[in-house]
């Protein structure tokens, strides 16, 4: 996060993941539409009934919170105690690992391969599986390398888990992007999942930190008492602006898309078969992770922005020093050009 807030601005930035912002003006209503106060409890009734309706859940099974990092810091509270075996899988989003150990949770991990492709792989997981892990941790689409797991793969996670009574925690904040046709939240695929994501990566409404846990009803109540520590009270603005976001969530899908569809086709223009670097392009998702074949990747990336005004994420920050994480959800011009810049500069490094 510190990366992200103070050394990943550039004239041209491939350092972010998430569809660039919306504005008020993309957004259709009035100001009667919005209040400074509002009921609010455990929840405000109309935006856990509007993400209940988006994710084919009943509101007693959704939490909103502050963004995907808040959803995902709730759930963990409530899934592990410090101390507890929690398993997460690597390379990961660092903010999962770094909440995880905040918490006290005794860490173990399983291997996301890119030789394999980062496929998520249930006999890693087993080899690290005990019977005293308490949560599994894993990200879908995969963060850094948009990978998507199949209902097939998920599901074997979810047979580990419950063989010693774990929980399985999943950030889809990225799937959230797979719109025609959606793909079916983890949620659905057993008792032992918990879900969380947000409006901000797929719809460019970082501003509202619109986020959300799915989970059983009374995990989900547990959850909302347990942000009393927390959160307490949400902005009741950001609530209601939330709620007619989801109403308008077609409108900016459809937006998000058009945006990836061009980008995707400069990345693929740019970068596909680049002698400087492996990478493997998936069809979906907002961000790759190639692997530089030469040099030191912070050198690199130092180079990158001094010399092309470019900025990558270095993947030191996801814990793989040789690759960078490159982002494709920003405006159009200014993501072809930094691809060109990036293409041009790894031809020229030297190491």
């Amino acid at each position: 996060m510190e990366f992200s807030k103070l050394k990943s601005v550039a004239k041209y930035n491939l350092a972010t993941s998430g569809i660039m912002n919306c504005s008020l003006a993309d957004l259709d209503f009035s100001l009667a539409d919005l209040e400074l106060h509002g009921p609010n409890n455990y929840g405000y009734a109309p935006l856990r009934e509007a993400i209940a309706r988006m994710k084919g859940v009943g509101p007693e099974s959704v939490v909103h919170a502050e963004g995907t990092s808040m959803a995902n810091h709730l759930a963990m509270s409530a899934l592990f105690a410090p101390g507890d075996e929690v398993l997460i899988e690597e390379p990961t989003y660092e903010l999962l690992l770094s909440t995880a150990l905040y918490l006290g949770a005794k860490v173990r991990r399983f291997q996301r391969r890119s030789e394999e492709n980062y496929a998520l792989d249930r006999e890693e997981v087993s080899k690290q599986l005990t019977p005293r892990t308490r949560l599994i941790v894993l990200t879908n689409m995969h963060n850094p390398s948009s990978v998507l797991a199949g209902e097939e793969q998920i599901g074997a996670i979810g047979a580990l888990a419950g063989s010693v009574g774990a929980r399985v925690l999943v950030d889809e904040v990225y799937l959230e992007l797979l719109h025609h046709p959606q793909v079916p939240s983890s949620i659905h695929y057993g008792h032992q999942f918990v879900v969380t994501s947000s409006l901000t990566k797929a719809y460019g409404l970082s501003g509202l930190r619109c986020g959300w846990i799915l989970a059983e009803p009374e995990l989900a109540k547990q959850i909302w008492r347990l942000n009393d520590v927390f959160g307490a009270t949400p902005v009741h603005i950001a609530e209601r602006l939330s709620t007619l976001a989801i109403e308008q969530v077609d409108k900016l899908a459809r937006r998000a898309d058009a945006l990836l569809e061009a980008n995707r086709k400069a990345l693929v223009e740019t970068l596909s078969g680049h002698p400087e670097i492996d990478l493997n392009i998936p069809p979906v998702g907002t961000t790759v992770f190639p692997r530089l074949r030469q040099g030191k990747v912070a050198g690199f990336c130092e180079f990158l922005r001094d010399k092309y005004e470019t900025s990558v994420v270095p993947g030191v920050y996801f814990e793989r020093p040789e690759h960078f994480r490159v982002g494709i959800p920003g405006e159009t011009e200014m993501t072809r050009e930094g691809l060109i810049r990036l293409a041009a500069a790894l031809h020229s490094w030297k190491g």
